[in-house]
């Protein structure tokens, strides 16, 4: 019965323990406050940032007519010359710490701030004025890279295909968070278009983290998973437990020899 007086607080605190642990181990909890507020965010598109690079294909119907357009490796600016760089890889753009790109025949253009799809827009009107029609346009980001650390399956950087990628999808590149990640507290590092950068700190754990101008990535940012405090004390107790234990180990003897030698 003293037994069971003993222990019974020691299970309870251990039972509460581990519905904390759960607590804070899952995701997007309180999900009903995404049905109203969803339907009022507008679709994310990525915009386009001073130092992103730009892969820019013109086609038309005459291919000849859209070649000074293209800048391939080996060719100058003026895209004059195409002799032997018919297989030659396109060379892409880059935005300037300013915002511009400079673009053969119609010079520096700033892009900055725009879609990709704005930018095939604004690309198609300066290109009517040199061309008998219409062209096709593709603008993609090229150097879409972020970088997730700390408490994953598998740190890294990670290149984006799409120029779309929210969090939970940069994680899951990443193999996703251990059981020992801290959920509540994932630092993202995100540089602006100003140069400066900043850290925020989001709580994965609650549904609203969809509604956060944080959710989708942007061009290099960091995304840092700290571990639990648990982790690290357990992690601080295992490189010392042959410490501890020959320290136990050492008092057991001394014990057992002052208790002989009282007797």
């Amino acid at each position: 019965m003293k037994l069971v007086r003993l222990f019974l607080p020691l299970l309870c605190l251990m039972a509460l323990a581990g519905c904390s642990s759960y607590s804070t181990s899952v995701y997007l909890r309180n999900d009903a406050v995404l049905d109203t507020a969803l339907r009022q965010v507008e679709a994310y598109e990525y915009r386009i940032l001073p130092k992103d690079e730009l892969t820019i294909v013109v086609s038309t119907t005459d291919p000849a007519s859209s070649v000074p357009f293209h800048r391939k490796i080996g060719q100058g600016k003026d895209a004059a010359s195409t002799q032997g760089l018919d297989g030659a890889k396109l060379l892409n753009y880059l935005v300037d710490s300013e915002g511009y790109i400079d673009y053969p025949v119609l010079g520096r253009l700033y892009v900055a701030g725009l879609t990709n799809r704005e930018c095939e827009s604004l690309l198609r009107s300066k290109l009517q004025g040199y061309l008998s029609e219409v062209p096709n346009v593709t603008v993609r980001t090229a150097n879409f890279k972020v970088s997730v650390l700390g408490e994953v399956g598998r740190p890294g950087t990670y290149t984006v295909a799409d120029e779309r990628m929210t969090i939970f999808q940069a994680l899951a590149e990443a193999g996703d968070m251990t059981l020992f990640a801290d959920r509540d507290d994932v630092q993202l590092l995100r540089e602006g278009t100003d140069g400066k950068r900043h850290v925020v700190h989001l709580d994965l754990t609650e549904a609203d983290i969809a509604l956060s101008p944080y959710y989708y990535m942007h061009q290099n940012d960091i995304v840092y998973v700290k571990p639990k405090k648990s982790r690290v004390s357990s992690s601080t107790f295992s490189s010392n437990a042959s410490m501890w234990i020959s320290l136990m180990s050492l008092a057991s003897t001394i014990a057992s020899l002052v208790i002989v030698a009282t007797n």
